[in-house]
């Protein structure tokens, strides 16, 4: 394969850019987005402020109360862009599915019209193709992910995107609460293996990465919620979820429940026995991810799903569709400039009451939610 990798044309596909029509009205109740509140008289919320350019300092604290200090740099995205882009529809398999190739042109279309990526800097990898050089095996997805990463510098603007399955394997290093690592499925997945989130996603993606570089990686597949490994996940509201310790304890809260009704005391102290350690794993869990997975990169993934969930492949406007990809392109088509909180906000609007999946934002670090959302 040659070193620098070359745009491939369309080959035939249109690129899907949802009708704008008129601005919506101004609501009759105010919405809060980010800290900025209502819209002007074209329907549109006040914009968010754009990054800071100094270096910012947060901290981390241990379960041993042990404090040390951390920094990132957000960036201005004003420097070299490239992309990455990948779909897959199996073609001929049990799994085909229908809109992930077209996924991808629509995403290539949409950023470089959007957010100024040049063709040539950018590249596709789809199972329609006749090079082999630009077919997803797991060694071609592999080295691009290589190539996009490779001499990135602060206020460089990355960004990936992938539209196709996503699984769940067991995890064996203990930096999943759920016990399962979260994979992506290249299209020779059942020969080469999976792509997966520990030793691949995160480590090709996000380590090579400097200070204040971005990285914008969207994930239209399932089980997509933590498949980068970042540590930071942020609700609706713009705030950091708390890890919810007591997940997959409820089995063991059961135990303990029957004990106390049955008046069998071994059935309640081994039901909160087992609660507390699956608590405490989890914990352990969280805590491990925050220490090896932060960076003083900007990273940011927008994720289809939540790890449990399955993103739908539909059709919207008559074309074959990944729910995500077009959620993402609609809502900036009809809101270009929105802080994070409010994409997430309308990205989730665009899916509410046609798909369960709900769409998921994490970070490599702490972020100001209410900031412009760049790439």
């Amino acid at each position: 394969m040659d070193d620098r990798y070359q745009y491939q044309d369309q080959q035939g596909y249109e690129p899907y850019a949802p009708p704008l029509g008129p601005p919506p009205p101004p609501p009759q109740q105010q919405h809060y987005y980010g800290g900025y509140q209502g819209y002007d008289n074209q329907g549109y919320a006040p914009p968010p402020g754009p990054p800071p350019t100094q270096r910012e300092v947060y901290q981390q604290q241990d379960a041993q109360g042990h404090v040390a200090e951390q920094s990132f740099e957000y960036s201005r995205c004003n420097g070299k862009k490239k992309a990455l882009l990948i779909g897959i529809n199996y073609f001929g398999s049990d799994a085909e599915l229908g809109g992930c190739i077209n996924d991808v042109y629509n995403v290539h279309a949409f950023i470089c019209g959007r957010f100024g990526y040049d063709p040539a800097d950018c590249v596709i990898l789809t199972d329609d193709k006749q090079d082999p050089r630009s077919y997803p095996t797991k060694d071609n997805i592999i080295r691009a992910m290589a190539w996009l990463v490779d001499g990135a510098q602060r206020d460089d603007a990355l960004f990936f995107h992938y539209s196709g399955h996503g699984t769940q394997v067991e995890d064996v290093d203990g930096d999943e609460h759920d016990d399962d690592d979260e994979a992506i499925c290249p299209v020779d997945f059942q020969q080469a293996g999976l792509i997966i989130d520990d030793d691949s996603a995160h480590d090709l993606l996000v380590k090579p990465l400097p200070a204040g570089c971005r990285l914008t990686a969207i994930f239209d597949s399932c089980h997509s919620g933590t498949v980068m490994d970042l540590p930071y996940a942020y609700t609706v509201e713009g705030n950091i979820k708390k890890p919810n310790l007591f997940e997959g304890t409820q089995s063991h809260l059961l135990d303990a429940g029957m004990g106390v009704l049955t008046g069998n005391t071994g059935n309640l102290f081994s039901g909160l026995f087992r609660a507390a350690q699956e608590a405490f794993e989890n914990h352990q869990s969280q805590e491990m991810t925050v220490k090896t997975k932060t960076s003083p990169a900007d990273v940011i993934q927008w994720a289809g799903c939540k790890d449990s969930q399955t993103s739908a492949d539909t059709q919207e406007a008559g074309k074959a569709t990944g729910a995500m990809s077009y959620a993402f392109i609609a809502s900036l088509s009809k809101y270009p400039d929105q802080s994070y909180q409010q994409l997430l906000e309308t990205v989730r609007e665009e899916m509410k009451g046609k798909y369960s999946q709900v769409p998921q934002l994490s970070a490599c670090h702490p972020i100001d939610t209410s900031l412009q959302f760049v790439a």
